[in-house]
């Protein structure tokens, strides 16, 4: 019998940090305030960044992006 344990958690990892990284996208867009543009900015670009990593070692292992919560966004496109 297959433990689960590490697979569900990584898939949940995955969606509620793409979750969180679309959300941020939302609020960078919808900032009209100056003095918050580099800390939206800043806060946009590290989730850019972790996910663009996870999926690159998704890759490397030979894991499907659907198998990690990580289908359906494009960091380069979707978070920037």
């Amino acid at each position: 019998m297959e433990n689960y344990k590490y697979k569900n958690y990584i898939y949940d990892l995955g969606v509620l940090i793409k979750d969180k990284a679309l959300e941020a996208k939302q609020e960078k867009t919808a900032s009209k305030e100056k003095d918050n543009d580099k800390y939206i900015i800043g806060y946009l670009m590290a989730y850019h960044e972790i996910i663009d990593l996870m999926k690159q070692q998704a890759t490397n292992f030979d894991i499907k992006q659907n198998e990690i919560g990580l289908d359906g966004i494009n960091p380069e496109t979707d978070l920037i």
